[in-house]
């Protein structure tokens, strides 16, 4: 494992002090990472990777290896004793992690379906789709956080640059910051990890930008309530803490869940932490939507009329004070069903 560290770090051209400030860890540590002396906790293993764009299963792997090989040392039943661990770890592996209602296990069914559908026809999409597909999810999701604009007005704001006669100028923002988020999002590279911290810095930038110039790209206090939220936090948890263990909880449950299931659960505990001041919901879609893409399927839109932000708002709600996930990851399936019969519907009739 030292080796894949120091390696990666030159191959980035990055000094030790470097990889110290940029993940706030002591320079002493990072050092003694890599020729061996100290062995990095699971949550450093997690900003390591990201950080250095190592594959987190590889070094989490060697992580483990080491773990393993430090506490059975020499023993010379240490062999047979791994041997029996690797029975117990294979029998194991086909226990029932997650458990998946009926009515969600259906609609997931029905979801692979039509990805594959998706992916057949992915080389006839045209611009004009992707525009109306961006068009409706930036419409839908400023909607569900009370926007006033119709998809008409929308769509000239964004699509023509018009001025909308009696509407604010943060409504406007909203709808061209949103354009602007979505194309960053675009912009990343496809990879199978979670969206880096400064990505999510950036996306939270662009949101707000002109809105809430002094909240932009950071974090907010947990002395700090953001609007429109109970903050029901625990006082004691910095949101870096909790946004590292969300960071966590995604690298250790990535290749675990179905990625419909992934995206609803970042989705759930993102709007729990809410990490912002403002903006926070339009990011936690963001990243929930990242995932999405980033495993073939489509932006899932979620609609924003007043009845169905009711229901949305009474999962998030439920997911949040019962961990009573079930309504909430229905909606966001059903709303990734959708996504995907329109795409179809949209190449059908171009």
């Amino acid at each position: 494992m030292k080796d894949l560290l120091k390696n990666a770090r030159e191959q980035k051209g990055l000094k030790t002090r470097e990889v110290a400030q940029m993940l706030h860890i002591d320079q002493a540590l990072i050092s003694k990472f890599e020729n061996g002396q100290r062995k990095p906790t699971r949550e450093q293993l997690v900003k390591l990777a990201t950080l250095l764009e190592i594959d987190f299963d590889t070094l989490l792997v060697n992580w483990l290896k080491e773990k393993i090989l430090y506490e059975v040392g020499q023993d010379e039943l240490a062999l047979k004793a791994i041997q029996m661990a690797e029975e117990e770890l294979k029998r194991n592996a086909f226990t029932k992690i997650y458990s998946i209602p009926a009515a969600l296990q259906i609609l997931l069914h029905e979801i692979d379906n039509l990805k594959e559908k998706v992916t057949r026809f992915r080389s006839f999409e045209t611009e004009t789709i992707r525009q109306t597909l961006a068009l409706d999810y930036i419409f839908c999701s400023n909607q569900l956080d009370g926007a006033a604009f119709s998809l008409d007005e929308t769509r000239a704001v964004i699509q023509k640059g018009e001025t909308i006669s009696g509407k604010s100028m943060r409504e406007h923002l909203e709808a061209i910051n949103h354009q602007e988020a979505i194309r960053y999002l675009e912009s990343l590279p496809e990879k199978n990890s979670f969206i880096a911290e400064k990505d999510i810095f950036t996306l939270h930038n662009l949101i707000v930008r002109g809105i809430a110039p002094d909240e932009s790209g950071k974090y907010r206090s947990t002395d700090n309530v953001p609007n429109n939220s109970s903050d029901t936090l625990p006082r004691s948890n910095s949101i870096p803490k909790l946004m590292d263990d969300l960071f966590l909880w995604y690298e250790t449950n990535k290749n675990k869940l179905h990625p419909v299931i992934l995206a609803g659960e970042i989705l759930s505990q993102f709007c729990f932490i809410q990490a912002f001041t403002n903006g926070n919901n339009k990011v936690a879609r963001l990243v929930m939507n990242s995932i999405l893409i980033q495993h073939g399927y489509l932006y899932a839109l979620i609609k924003g009329d007043a009845a169905s932000r009711i229901v949305f708002e009474n999962a998030l709600n439920e997911a949040h004070t019962t961990q009573n996930k079930e309504n909430l990851l229905l909606i966001v399936a059903q709303a990734e069903k959708e996504s995907m019969e329109r795409y179809l519907n949209l190449l059908v009739h171009q």
